[in-house]
């Protein structure tokens, strides 16, 4: 069974929420208020409308308010520039209570109902009395979040080493889960400089590439796998996983150079296997 559904967007690059576009046809690129677990919001469509198996839908699925009007776009722009005003008190206070945090987004509801507060810290902050004076300024329900290192960056934004916007914070909803072991399948230097962001954990796009070094890894014998040549046996010294030429160190005269060899013209007799070792695991835990 299926049932019809828009997808909205509340940042640029945040999480997609459906919502049931209660009889309305909603074009991509549309403003519409929906109720959500926060409170009134106003949210730009990036899915128009659009059946869907009723299991991939979380209920109840809500319906929109209305398509934005004039007005609540000017509601909207307010807020934002409020959202800076904020800023300013919430930088402010944390220096007057000598707390160890760094301030780095709020996020004032559309039916300013709430305000969240974004920050950084090394450790566990007892913030109870900077809540208690925030809401006697503001009067309203107060929220504060402290947040990881890859939600600064996606918060914050930036450029990568490669030149362009973040990825984070440009078009991933959400982050996948990436790992020292995937840099080891695609051959990548363990260097923290070379493999990790700004951020100072793993560079996301680690993920993209994934699949197909998984894919190419089945049919490619891996570094230390023990191969048949046409010039008799050897194991393999290094494994070019993108090209499929490997550097084979023949058994029968090991004090000869290492002969390049095209995966296709060798026999697999065992294979080898990409692993993390402990010491390389500690050493970069901290960038996962």
């Amino acid at each position: 069974m299926s049932v019809e559904i828009i997808g909205v967007r509340f940042k640029d690059a945040g999480k997609v929420y459906y919502f049931s576009p209660n009889k309305q046809r909603v074009a991509v690129g549309a403003k519409v208020i929906v109720e959500t677990a926060r409170g009134v919001e106003m949210g730009e469509v990036v899915i128009a409308n659009k059946s869907v198996d009723e299991d991939g839908v979380v209920r109840p699925l809500r319906e929109i308010i209305r398509a934005a009007n004039e007005n609540d776009l000017a509601v909207a722009e307010r807020n934002r520039e409020r959202e800076k005003e904020i800023m300013e008190v919430f930088s402010r206070k944390i220096d007057e209570h000598k707390l160890s945090m760094k301030p780095i987004e709020i996020d004032y509801t559309f039916d300013g109902s709430k305000i969240l507060f974004y920050f950084t810290a090394e450790s566990r902050v007892d913030f109870r009395e900077l809540v208690k004076d925030l809401a006697g300024i503001y009067r309203t329900r107060i929220e504060l979040r402290q947040i990881g290192v890859r939600d600064e960056a996606k918060m914050l934004g930036g450029l990568g080493i490669c030149g362009r916007r973040f990825c984070c914070s440009s078009f991933l909803g959400e982050f996948q889960p990436v790992s020292i072991k995937m840099a080891k399948e695609q051959s990548l230097s363990l260097n923290p400089a070379k493999i990790s962001g700004t951020c100072g954990r793993l560079m996301c796009c680690l993920k993209y590439e994934q699949v197909s070094y998984e894919e190419l890894l089945k049919i490619t014998p891996k570094t230390g796998a023990y191969v048949e040549t046409a010039e008799g046996r050897g194991f393999v010294e290094e494994a070019n996983i993108l090209t499929g030429m490997l550097k084979v160190k023949l058994d029968k005269n090991r004090d000869i150079p290492a002969v390049i060899i095209n995966k296709n013209d060798v026999k697999l007799l065992k294979d080898a296997q990409i692993k993390v070792n402990r010491e390389e695991m500690a050493a970069f835990k901290e960038l996962e």
